[in-house]
């Protein structure tokens, strides 16, 4: 009934974009933050404003993957670098790190204002996992992963999360590698042959593919199924009911 190999035991979600709506408001704060900074970097040195894609740059470069990766990651498609940082420096510091604490004030204040909306289709596929008695997690990037589970009401549907602050801790790589799915797995000592991985980012999916899943489903909210099955989703659904219709 849940669309997934019979094997599956136990399974992983992303936060952004599979459980709740908040993909658009992080990629809306990446733009603030990146156009803000290359604007500013353009006046100095006298280059041209390419402003930052909230779709293309956003999909390829930021989505799924550590905060302070994602600022690394865009800036040298750009050719550029930044000191790294720390993680106390404030968002009026030109650092990786001080970057990463401006993208994440923005969206902080957007939560705060807009709150945080669930997929009905995810929280009733989650519901059936739940009564199916198989395994779940929030695997996510974020390091609000918590705060933003519980301004969406449904902290409670999940046995276990390794989030932004998990990767931090134990020293994960961010996805596209697989640390945290695979710290995922171990939550529940099920084999990653015997867990999905849901994600509709193309970072995250190839997370899921390099791990090993026994079955990876890529979530396409935004017209990039066909990149989802090249990075490795076996399959492709606009909302994860589809695999309740399926099943």
């Amino acid at each position: 009934m849940l669309g997934l190999p019979d094997h599956v035991s136990a399974c992983l979600f992303d936060l952004d974009g599979v459980l709740t709506r908040t993909a658009k408001v992080h990629a809306a704060a990446w733009k603030e933050m990146f156009d803000d900074y290359l604007r500013q970097r353009a006046a100095r040195d006298g280059s041209p404003f390419v402003p930052f894609d909230a779709v293309r740059d956003y999909d390829e470069y930021v989505d799924g993957r550590p905060r302070e990766d994602g600022v690394r990651t865009f800036l040298a498609s750009r050719g550029l670098t930044l000191p790294e940082g720390t993680v106390s420096d404030g968002p009026d510091q030109e650092t990786v790190h001080g970057l990463g604490t401006r993208k994440n004030d923005l969206v902080l204040r957007a939560i705060r204002e807009q709150g945080v909306e669930s997929y009905e289709g995810s929280v009733a596929y989650v519901r059936a996992v739940r009564d199916a008695g198989l395994h779940r997690a929030v695997v996510s990037s974020s390091a609000n992963c918590r705060d933003v589970l519980v301004a969406a009401g449904i902290e409670d549907l999940f046995e276990g999360r390794v989030d932004g602050v998990t990767v931090a801790e134990q020293g994960l790589r961010g996805k596209p590698a697989p640390d945290s799915y695979l710290a995922g797995a171990r939550l529940f000592g099920t084999d990653p042959r015997d867990a999905a991985v849901f994600e509709d980012a193309l970072a995250g999916v190839a997370a899921g593919k390099a791990g090993g899943f026994g079955f990876v489903v890529g979530v396409d909210r935004t017209g990039q199924a066909d990149e989802l099955r090249a990075h490795g989703a076996d399959v492709v659904v606009t909302d994860l009911s589809e695999l309740l219709d399926r099943g």
